[in-house]
C-alpha cells in the first residue's frame, strides 16, 4: 500500500481533531440509539453521548447531531416491532417515532441546559441551490444562538432516503454545507479494515487514510460501478465528501459509553485526513470552479475593506450587472473594471440593484424583509483571483 495514502500505525493523529474542532458533526445509527427486538431507547447510552457534546459545548464548540433512529423508535407505539416493514409502515414509523427521537435528545441535554432543535432535511435539500442556502443559513442562526441541531432524514416524505438508509452521506453533505471541522460517524465497527474482519480475521485496521484511492474503496467493497449501499460503502462516500470539503472524518466505535471521549483519549477508529482547511477548501472551490453570473462594481472604501479581510456591503456598490440568483457567484470589480474578488451574492440581481450604496440597516426598509447585511460575506468572498 501506498505511504502518501495511508499513514503507518506509528503516525497516527496526535491531537484529536474533536478538540481542534470548531465546527463538530456527529452522526449516530440507528443500532446504537434502540434496541432492536424491542424498540426501545438505550437511555443510558443516549445520556453519555449527551454528556460528551455538552462537554464539546462547554468548550465553546458547536456540535451538530446527524441521527438515525425515527423509525426504530416508531414501530413500538404502532404495534410493529419484530416484523419487516413495507415502505408506507416505514413512513408512518418515521413519522410517529420522529418526536419521541426529538424529545429523547431534548430530555437527554435538558440535563446540561442545551436547547435542541429539529432540522428535518433530505439529500436534496443539499443539492438544490435555494433549499441549500435556506438550510446552511438555519444551521448558521442555531449554532450562533447556541443550539444543538439534530438533523435528520424527513423519511416521512423521502421515499429514497428510506430505502438507502443513508444517513452517513446526509451527515457528510450537512459537514460540508455549514465548513465543519470534523465530522464522527459512530458505527457499530471501530474503523476501515484492510478486509472484512468477518471474513478475514487476519485483517487490519487502517489507522488514517489521506486519499480515497480504488484501493480504499476496494477495502470496503465498493462496487466498480460506484453503486452500492449501507455498511463500509457508504462511509467511505461520505469520506469522499467530506475530505473535497477539507473536513476531516473518522470511522469510530459508537457502542463504549462516552463514545467521542474514547475517540479523544486515543481511541481505536479510522480517521480520513483532507488536504485542506474547510474555508480553505471552499475558497478554493469559489475561485476555481464556479461560474460567475453577474458583475458588482465597487468604490475605493469597498476595495480597501476587501483587501482587508472584510465583507461587501451594499453601501460599496455603485453598479450591478448580469442576472443571478441568490447564492450564485459574481466578479467584483473596480471602477475602472479590474476584477479584484470573486463571491457568492447574498441576494439576486434586482434585490442588489434596490440596495446598493444604501447602510445595511436600511435593507429591511427597502426590500420588505430583513436578509443578511452583508452583499457577500468573507466566508463567500475570494480576494486577489
Amino acid at each position: 500500500m501506498s505511504g502518501s495514502v495511508l499513514s503507518e500505525a506509528a503516525q497516527t493523529v496526535s491531537t484529536s481533531p474533536v478538540l481542534a474542532s470548531r465546527r463538530l458533526v456527529v452522526k449516530i445509527g440507528s443500532a446504537l440509539l434502540v434496541d432492536d427486538e424491542t424498540g426501545k431507547l438505550h437511555q443510558s447510552w443516549l445520556d453519555a453521548l449527551c454528556d460528551d457534546i455538552a462537554a464539546a459545548h462547554a468548550r465553546g464548540q458547536e456540535v451538530l447531531i446527524v441521527t438515525s433512529g425515527a423509525i426504530a423508535i416508531g414501530r413500538g407505539p404502532l404495534g410493529m416491532v419484530g416484523r419487516k416493514l413495507r415502505l408506507e409502515e416505514k413512513q408512518a414509523a418515521a413519522a410517529t417515532g420522529q418526536m419521541r427521537l426529538t424529545q429523547a435528545y431534548q430530555n437527554s441535554l435538558d440535563r446540561h441546559g442545551l436547547t435542541v432543535a429539529q432540522v428535518l432535511i433530505t439529500l436534496d435539500d443539499t443539492e438544490n441551490r435555494r433549499r441549500y442556502l435556506n438550510a446552511r443559513n438555519t444551521l448558521d442562526t442555531l449554532l450562533r444562538l447556541r443550539a444543538v441541531p439534530v438533523i435528520n432524514e424527513n423519511d416521512s416524505v423521502a421515499t429514497a432516503e428510506i430505502r438507502f438508509g443513508d444517513n452517513d452521506r446526509l451527515a457528510a453533505r450537512v459537514a460540508q454545507m455549514i465548513s465543519a471541522d470534523t465530522l464522527v460517524l459512530l458505527s457499530d465497527i471501530d474503523g476501515l479494515y484492510t478486509a472484512d474482519p468477518r471474513v478475514k480475521p487476519d485483517a487490519q485496521l487502517v489507522p488514517e487514510v489521506r486519499e480515497v484511492t480504488p484501493e480504499i474503496e476496494a477495502m470496503a467493497g465498493v462496487s466498480s460501478t460506484g453503486y452500492g449501499s449501507g455498511g463500509m460503502t457508504t462511509k467511505i462516500m461520505a469520506a469522499k465528501i467530506c475530505m473535497g470539503a477539507g473536513c476531516t472524518m473518522a470511522i469510530a466505535p459508537g457502542k463504549p459509553r462516552h463514545p467521542l471521549q474514547v475517540l479523544i483519549d486515543g481511541g481505536r477508529c479510522t480517521w480520513f485526513s483532507p488536504g485542506a482547511e474547510p474555508r480553505a477548501a471552499r475558497k478554493r472551490w469559489i475561485a476555481g470552479s464556479v461560474q460567475t453570473l453577474g458583475m458588482l462594481v465597487v468604490d475605493d472604501g469597498a476595495v480597501t475593506a476587501l483587501r482587508a479581510g472584510k465583507s461587501l456591503l451594499p453601501a460599496g456598490i455603485i453598479d450591478v450587472s448580469g442576472a443571478f440568483e441568490r447564492g450564485d457567484a459574481v466578479d467584483v470589480c473596480t471602477r475602472d473594471g479590474r476584477r479584484i474578488a470573486k463571491g457568492l451574492s447574498a441576494y439576486a440581481t434586482q434585490d442588489v440593484r434596490a440596495i446598493m450604496g444604501h447602510k445595511s440597516e436600511k435593507i429591511e426598509e427597502i426590500l420588505g424583509y430583513r436578509g443578511r447585511a452583508e452583499a457577500i460575506h468573507r466566508d463567500d468572498l475570494v480576494v486577489g483571483v
